[in-house]
């Protein structure tokens, strides 16, 4: 990683480090997030502490209440430096990389990157292939999902539907039970704009989609058809590419991943292809980006494994 980097004042400076965080939270003056006023609060004598001014709530916050970072023992330059760790690694850090990197303990390594990733996670999109873009579907098998016995092909393995939207680059992944049509069609017709030509492969859960879009062009991977010879733009090629990428990072850097957790995963490696150089987004824009949606998430570790919870006061 550059030193260039690592030595900006908000990775070194825990002052500098707040003031950062609150500059991207609140480019219009402090919000308080007990009642939602904004830049009606005056500071305490505590740095980086407000209180509300408005007369029926009065309260106390800084900038990390009602975010991931909400009452971390953790410095903020700690983790301004995991959040750019993991959006410009293309394929990943692990949690012991990050552990010697940062000096923290493996298990505070592994809780961070999970909180991260929840901050990659995008609520609402809008539907992908709006004004007739063309829409890549398909899916991908990985890992082993607990107590499936080995039965045939694929039976046991974690299930993944992927969609990629070619005009906007924009990737979006699910994890699925199944790939029956009654489980893989009600997604696609959530994420996709009827208007889209959707592109596939031959597989059967796919067959129906001409009636739900303007155009469903298939290319047929069992007879070694990759590029459509009457179409050239009916393929799956981008779809692949990504896959590519994902696996690459799931099975050399992350290696084990259970199904409770790739969801995370998938949102991590959505966020970074999304917000990809080719579309114009560097490693800063792409710190911020996460930075910017931290906000009304929280992840908290209860028994064995992190547990999302709403943001505490």
């Amino acid at each position: 990683m550059s030193k260039a980097i690592f030595s900006e004042p908000h990775f070194t400076d825990e002052d500098a480090a707040r003031r950062h965080l609150e500059a991207i939270r609140w480019p219009s003056g402090p919000v308080c997030p007990h009642c939602g006023v904004v830049n009606h609060a005056y500071a305490t004598k505590r740095p980086g502490k407000y209180r509300c001014a408005e007369p029926a709530c009065r309260k106390d916050f800084t900038a990390t209440v009602g975010t991931l970072f909400e009452r971390s023992k953790i410095p903020l330059t700690t983790w301004f430096r995991a959040v750019h760790l993991l959006t410009s690694s293309k394929k990943g850090m692990s949690t012991h990389q990050v552990h010697r990197m940062l000096g923290v303990s493996v298990k505070t390594a592994w809780f961070m990157m999970h909180r991260i990733r929840m901050g990659m996670r995008i609520g609402k999109l809008a539907l992908m292939g709006s004004g007739g873009g063309e829409v890549e579907a398909d899916e991908t098998f990985i890992g082993r999902e607990p107590g499936k016995p080995v039965k045939r092909a694929y039976h046991h393995k974690m299930k993944v539907l992927s969609l990629v939207d070619r005009r906007t680059g924009e990737a979006r992944s699910i994890v699925v039970d199944d790939l029956k049509p009654e489980t893989i069609v009600p997604i696609l017709r959530e994420n996709i704009a009827k208007e889209a030509r959707v592109m596939t492969d031959e597989a059967g859960h796919y067959l129906y989609l001409r009636k739900d879009f303007a155009e469903h062009g298939v290319v047929r991977h069992g007879a070694e058809e990759y590029v459509s010879l009457e179409d050239r733009s009916i393929h799956t090629n981008t779809m692949e590419g990504y896959f590519s990428i994902f696996k690459r990072g799931m099975k050399g850097v992350y290696q084990h991943c259970g199904k409770k957790h790739l969801h995370r995963y998938l949102a991590e490696f959505d966020f970074r292809y999304s917000n990809r150089s080719a579309r114009g987004v560097e490693d800063r824009e792409r710190a911020r980006k996460v930075i910017e949606n931290i906000g009304g998430k929280r992840l908290t570790y209860g028994g064995s494994r992190p547990q999302e919870a709403a943001p505490q006061s």
